[in-house]
């Protein structure tokens, strides 16, 4: 009999977890849920428990949970993280995919919606996993890259913009790696979700945009005019370690800091 699936709901409001315990007890899913953050990261780290799904309020006692998971992505735990949310305003949901959630759903939610997001997020973390542990293909030797003002140590994770440090999630330095590996050639969305997500290329996840958004913030000397990290519009996007934009792409990036 194959395990059930474990989800950790981390919501102070006793009303709402009860609610969504049982819906997803319905489901067949196990379920433990906690009221703040602290408790939360407590459970993670516990080697005695499996979880498979975290679903994080934002506005927690004591902890916030835009805090907790960027704490857990810290800790390169990749487990999926859905937010549920009253918060609303377009730069909350921003602020949730920078600090690594999977997915943002706004309270109040329609339920049908909600478990769909569930079993979306499921699935996808048990083929990421499935792929993980069948994949023989060996990482590619640590270095230490340099471009403009950054530093980067692949062998301890440092990294250094501007002479201050940086703190990079696992996937972050994934990602950062897949560009540096590819400079110069346009990569799709396509291809960045098979590499580095290790997921299916057709899916429609705003994903790769969220993090190469917060990889700008990071490296770009004005977010809002890349030089490294290029939008090629209808194509992908290309990493350029020299700086330099073609006369041809001033355009896309224009159209990316509108709307990032």
């Amino acid at each position: 009999m194959s395990r059930k699936k474990h989800i950790l709901v981390v919501e102070d409001e006793v009303h709402l977890a009860t609610g969504i315990k049982y819906n997803l007890n319905a489901e067949g899913y196990e379920v433990t849920c906690v009221g703040d953050g602290a408790s939360a990261l407590r459970l993670l780290q516990d080697p005695s428990q499996k979880f498979d799904l975290v679903i994080l309020d934002i506005m927690l006692p004591g902890m916030s949970g835009y805090a907790v998971c960027e704490a857990l992505r810290a800790r390169q735990n990749d487990i999926p993280v859905l937010i549920l949310s009253a918060r609303t305003l377009p730069e909350d949901r921003i602020r949730g995919f920078d600090v690594g959630a999977d997915q943002y759903l706004t309270k109040p939610f329609d339920l049908d919606e909600f478990l769909t997001r569930v079993r979306t997020l499921l699935n996808l973390y048990a083929l990421r996993t499935e792929k993980r542990s069948e994949s023989a293909v060996p990482e590619p030797p640590s270095s230490v890259y340099q471009f403009g003002e950054a530093v980067v140590n692949f062998d301890t994770f440092e990294v250094c913009v501007r002479g201050q440090s940086v703190r990079l999630t696992h996937l972050e330095m994934k990602l950062l790696r897949y560009f540096i590996e590819n400079a110069g050639r346009v990569i799709s969305r396509k291809e960045l979700l098979e590499q580095v997500w290790e997921l299916p290329g057709y899916l429609a996840t705003r994903a790769p945009d969220q993090f190469i958004r917060r990889l700008r913030k990071i490296f770009e000397p004005d977010p809002g005019q890349p030089r490294y990290f290029l939008t090629i519009r209808d194509a992908g996007y290309r990493f350029v370690p020299t700086g330099q934009t073609a006369p041809e792409e001033a355009s896309s990036q224009a159209d990316t800091a509108a709307s990032s």
